[in-house]
């Protein structure tokens, strides 16, 4: 049964993980033995969008069926469905429980989990400050009992933790050496799902992507998880008239920051066509906010900040924001000491420059 001693643990593990992959890896490993499961999906998410993003773990569960998952989720689940969890009360949800023993009533359980001989899913998101950094996919197989109450109070005090512990690693620097591709990699999907077509710099950005669940595709590209993903929520948008955005920032394997966008086309009929699906080098403007959160400056902090990046005096920090020129420089002193700088100049540097690598020599590319 799980314990205090034992979550208290767990947590200090995943604090000592040097990246997402390692921490996923250290949850696969160390999790299992407190709250038994048969196989599992850990996906870290983009907290402004709350969509899939790199990387993801899956366990015990085909890399290229984590897409036919998601297209359950996207289209057709109605219950515990991922982007309803992060706003509840209590982010942690079984099937089971939900159906109230009645697993049917679910399209992803009858269509994806009972032909596994899956009886049970525990969804989990991990989010704080109101922002998800994941989410979590627990499994049990036919001859097991349902996640139980404390199982999923384990699973919930996690969550805020091991939240944390992903949005810090957007403090990581990308190596010196990556230098990478700089164009913009068109890629498009048929009203299946399909990749009919894509371009070079869409195959280069590729092979920057980190391991993780792929589909197969018949023009010999994988497709990772999170990229086919943004394609399916493009569509999903499209079908029911929404205004989400199907958006994310993801990392490479040099820890270089990439934006993923799609957009879902229609045809002269007005249905819903080919999406597009866009890769390119992340502008400053997209990455810095990630780091923001990273170092946990308040709000208050962030427009301190912001107003420094801009140049500003204290005198004008305080005349804008309408401070006295103490509190700006209470408020100067705390960010520094959270991003570990001594001047102003530091400051802008570690935000605004040095998680952004500069374009090779001779590069052309855009900058934002």
């Amino acid at each position: 049964m799980p314990t205090v001693i034992g979550r208290e643990e767990l947590i200090s593990r995943v604090g000592r993980a040097d990246s997402p992959q390692t921490m996923f890896s250290t949850l696969a490993t160390q999790l299992r033995r407190v709250v038994p499961y048969d196989a599992a999906v850990w996906r870290a998410t983009d907290p402004e969008t709350g969509m899939i993003t790199s990387p993801i773990l899956a366990e015990n569960i085909e890399g290229h069926s984590c897409a036919v998952y998601w297209q359950y989720e996207l289209f057709t689940e109605k219950i515990n469905v991922f982007r309803d969890l992060a706003l509840a009360p209590v982010p942690v949800a079984s099937l089971w429980e939900s159906t109230g023993g009645e697993p049917d009533r679910s399209a992803v359980y009858r269509g994806f989990l009972a032909p596994r001989g899956v009886v049970d899913e525990l969804r989990a998101v991990l989010r704080v400050d109101g922002r998800p950094h994941g989410y979590v996919s627990l499994f049990r197989e036919k001859g097991r009992p349902p996640f139980n109450r404390v199982e999923r109070r384990f699973i919930e005090e996690l969550g805020t933790p091991i939240a944390r512990q992903l949005r810090s690693y957007a403090k990581h620097r990308p190596e010196t050496s990556a230098g990478g591709q700089t164009g913009t990699g068109l890629l498009l999907f048929d009203t299946h799902g399909t990749l009919i077509s894509a371009n070079d710099d869409a195959r280069r950005f590729l092979e920057e992507m980190p391991d993780g669940p792929t589909s197969v595709t018949a023009m010999g590209i994988r497709i990772p998880l999170w990229v086919h993903g943004t394609a399916m929520r493009a569509r999903a948008t499209a079908e029911n008239h929404g205004g989400d955005t199907a958006r994310i920032r993801m990392r490479s394997r040099t820890g270089r920051w990439l934006l993923c966008h799609a957009s879902c086309l229609r045809g002269a009929d007005g249905r819903p066509g080919v999406s597009a699906v866009i890769i390119e080098r992340a502008p400053i403007s997209d990455v810095t906010p990630l780091i923001v959160q990273a170092y946990e400056l308040s709000e208050r902090e962030l427009e301190v900040t912001e107003c420094v990046a801009r140049g500003l005096s204290t005198s004008g920090i305080s005349e804008e924001l309408r401070l006295s020129p103490h509190t700006v420089r209470d408020h100067i002193k705390a960010i520094f000491e959270k991003l570990g700088v001594s001047s102003r100049g530091e400051l802008v540097g570690k935000l605004f420059t040095e998680y952004y690598e500069p374009l090779p020599s001779g590069s052309t590319g855009r900058r934002a």
